[in-house]
């Protein structure tokens, strides 16, 4: 059986979609999956589901849909339910099964480590199966202004940039540079503060030919960080930057991190 949260949160076993019928009781599968293997207590459990405003049986209540998850997930895996009792609160006992985000943080790491290597074509592959991973926002609709859930998801997003950021720099490493250009624009616009991105696209521009494309991008990342943070870019652009301005040859230099 295979738990699917960077997307629609959605259980798999045997090619078969099981989803849950009501908003609780994804969001409390979010919340389980998110903390898997680990106990999650009643508390934190009813401050998930109601937030600051839980219902007056709210134990009662998160019981009743403790008991139709647990149903959801017995009816796809066909033996015992992976949700245990264990004070004080409840339990997802994984056992032999998958959960996306450890396959999408394995193949991250891997491509980390063949960039390290500078082996540019093993860390496309590993990277570009991390993020075919990804359907959409961390567990699709579902909304939670509970600690767990707004602080997984923030941390998938964020590990999702990190690796968006990685591919590119094997893409770069490549030589694919025109081919990044575009999504690198689009990046841009989409996380106007995240240098990185602004690095990579400047890189890309200048080894397409397109020195004066490159400065002006430098210029929207002065803006943009002055304007939103009081602050100049970061020592790497700049570096970058001077480089571009002084036309040295960056064919040969191996893609840097910012």
């Amino acid at each position: 059986m295979r738990y699917q949260v960077l997307g629609p949160i959605r259980v798999v076993s045997h090619d078969r979609e099981f989803l849950a019928n009501a908003r609780k009781i994804e969001l409390l599968l979010a919340v389980l999956v998110a903390r898997a293997n680990e106990v999650v207590s009643v508390g934190q459990l009813i401050a998930e589901l109601w937030d600051e405003d839980p219902p007056r049986r709210a134990k009662a209540a998160l019981h009743v849909y403790v008991s139709q998850l647990r149903k959801l997930l017995v009816s796809s895996r066909n033996s015992g339910a992976g949700i245990v009792t264990r004070a004080p609160g409840y339990l997802l006992v994984q056992g032999g099964d998958e959960i996306d985000v450890q396959d999408f943080q394995r193949f991250v790491g891997l491509g980390r480590h063949f960039l390290d290597r500078a082996e540019a074509h093993a860390a496309e592959r590993e990277l570009s199966a991390a993020l075919s991973l990804w359907r959409g926002p961390v567990f699709g609709d579902v909304v939670g202004d509970g600690p767990i859930v707004r602080g997984f998801a923030a941390w998938a997003e964020e590990a999702r940039h990190e690796c968006l950021e990685l591919h590119l720099e094997a893409l770069l490493a490549l030589g694919q540079h025109r081919q990044v250009v575009g999504p690198l624009y689009q990046l841009i616009s989409q996380h106007p503060l995240r240098e990185s991105f602004y690095w990579q696209l400047m890189l890309a521009l200048y080894r397409s030919d397109r020195q004066a494309d490159a400065l002006a991008v430098f210029q929207a990342a002065q803006r943009a960080l002055d304007t939103e943070l009081g602050v100049q870019p970061c020592r790497a652009l700049q570096e970058l930057h001077r480089t571009i301005l002084l036309g040295e040859q960056l064919t040969g230099q191996r893609v840097q991190r910012v």
